[in-house]
């Protein structure tokens, strides 16, 4: 599926499986051309996964700032009115899932069940601070700060202990490279979801939440911690599972997708 032209911009959508529509959201500067992702795993062999590149990010439309969370849950909406759908699951990872959160309360009545994976509610539960880091910086850099949150077993010495280990990290962070993410109008749309990702606060609402809703998150993470987990189980019809794993715990234990797609279908 091409480019799209809804009702707010133009948005880089795909779509593989069949079966009952879920929207796929993802997290902090992604880009479906980095491969593989969630149409290559076992959701979409089980559904018909939806899934697209977010404002300001890999082939869809960068349009002036500031991005507001709002702009975001909107947008969402704006595609599932371009594909004439009028009800939808949803799966959110970390960013994704802040998105849900506002999709389910600006649009209950689009929302069927919601699956949140990694994220946080925000204000006083938020997760790791992103905008802190230095915009200069590169991803090996990033992917360097940011690795003993990413996994709460990594620390320093672990690092130091396991150097082929860290190297391989490294490896794996630069593979999934697009040339154009160095290009100053990629880094102003990412800056712009990094801002709006500031500002994102919902603690206060939870309770008005009305989806099922299934929490998952891993053991070890630290850009999501537990106690983020655990507030967001204000969610009314809400149940929180933890995994083996930490924010990339969707890939280290596969149990967690059987368990979201159980969930999804019953």
């Amino acid at each position: 599926m091409p480019l799209f032209k809804t009702a707010r911009l133009e948005m880089f959508v795909e779509e593989r499986g069949q079966g009952s529509p879920v929207l796929f959201i993802s997290g902090t500067g992604a880009d479906l051309r980095v491969k593989p992702n969630v149409l290559d795993g076992p959701l979409a062999k089980n559904f018909r996964v939806i899934a697209y590149d977010q404002r300001g990010l890999g082939q869809t439309q960068k349009p002036p700032g500031p991005y507001e969370m709002e702009d975001y849950s909107k947008d969402a909406i704006a595609l599932l009115d371009k594909l004439g759908i009028e009800q939808v699951h949803l799966v959110g990872v970390s960013f994704g899932g802040m998105v849900g959160l506002h999709i389910a309360l600006q649009f209950p009545e689009r929302m069927k069940k919601i699956v949140l994976c990694c994220t946080s509610p925000g204000g006083a539960f938020a997760s790791f601070p992103f905008h802190d880091l230095p915009d200069d910086q590169n991803a090996t850099e990033r992917a360097m700060q940011l690795m003993e949150f990413n996994d709460l077993r990594h620390t320093k010495s672990w690092q130091e202990n396991n150097s082929n280990r860290v190297e391989a990290i490294i490896q794996i962070t630069e593979s999934r490279l697009i040339n154009d993410h160095a290009t100053p109008e990629y880094k102003r749309g990412y800056r712009e979801q990094i801002r709006a990702r500031a500002e994102h606060d919902v603690v206060a609402d939870l309770e008005k939440i009305k989806s099922e809703t299934f929490i998952c998150a891993g053991l070890y993470d630290g850009i999501a911690p537990k106690e983020n987990q655990k507030i967001l189980e204000k969610i009314p019809h809400s149940r929180c599972e933890f995994y083996n794993g930490g924010h990339l715990f969707l890939i280290e234990d596969s149990k967690a997708w059987r368990d979201i797609i159980e969930f999804l279908g019953h």
